[in-house]
């Protein structure tokens, strides 16, 4: 059990009990304002979500990884689900994992006063209890009579499974669609992501994310590599 003072809270040299030893100065200030993070793994993802019976896939670096097979930290797991999905999600984990909606600097639990993210909101963030670390950044994706609709790109809509695909049963985004989102951001995790991916492009996803780019990042420094 860990040392406390005398109010009963662990003292500030026990930091490295809560927060991952190696986050950037960036990230610790971003986990000390809003909690640590011990997300899920892609095992683990599957064993929460996959009882639901709902569509749900993976985003993000995981995404990546998976297409690439070329490992990397993660600093969370970027789970997607429809909007429309949003109450049979909390209603499952009921007793089990408290649902907060996040994101456009507005943070709240989902309660039966509040059951529905903000409006801005597009996603919601699993823990146990409040003094638990996050487990996943759920996204919520819009559809469109079912067919999965683009978050940043809302004329582009399409089957889920012609933007998915799966591997040991796990549904992952197609990869030139995760980068599509990771060019806005442009961080050094999405420049080693790109470096790895765009070797292993088809011509046809390539062919995608060029011409996405040139509508919405038309200055991005990976129209050239494409």
């Amino acid at each position: 059990m860990t040392d406390t003072d005398e109010g009963g809270l662990a003292p500030a040299s026990a930091t490295s009990t809560w927060y991952a030893s190696d986050l950037d100065p960036e990230e610790l200030a971003f986990q000390r304002l809003y909690g640590p993070w011990r997300p899920f793994s892609v095992v683990e993802a599957d064993e929460v979500f996959a009882p639901l019976e709902i569509p749900w896939w993976i985003a993000g670096g995981y995404a990546i990884e998976a297409f690439t097979g070329v490992r990397r930290h993660h600093e969370d797991i970027d789970v997607s689900v429809f909007r429309r999905d949003v109450g049979v999600l909390r209603a499952a984990f009921e007793g089990t994992f408290h649902v907060w909606s996040a994101g456009a600097g507005m943070f709240r639990p989902l309660t039966d006063e509040f059951p529905d993210p903000h409006d801005q909101s597009d996603q919601v963030w699993l823990r146990e209890h409040a003094l638990a670390p996050w487990r996943a950044d759920v996204l919520l994706n819009p559809d469109q009579d079912g067919a999965w609709v683009s978050r940043r790109d809302g004329s582009f809509a399409a089957p889920l499974d012609e933007v998915t695909w799966t591997r040991d049963g796990v549904r992952y985004l197609r990869p030139e669609i995760a980068l599509a989102f990771k060019a806005k951001h442009a961080r050094p995790k999405d420049e080693r992501d790109f470096a790895v991916t765009e070797p292993l492009l088809e011509d046809e996803a390539r062919a995608w994310l060029s011409d996405y780019l040139a509508r919405f990042e038309p200055e991005h420094s990976w129209r050239t590599r494409l």
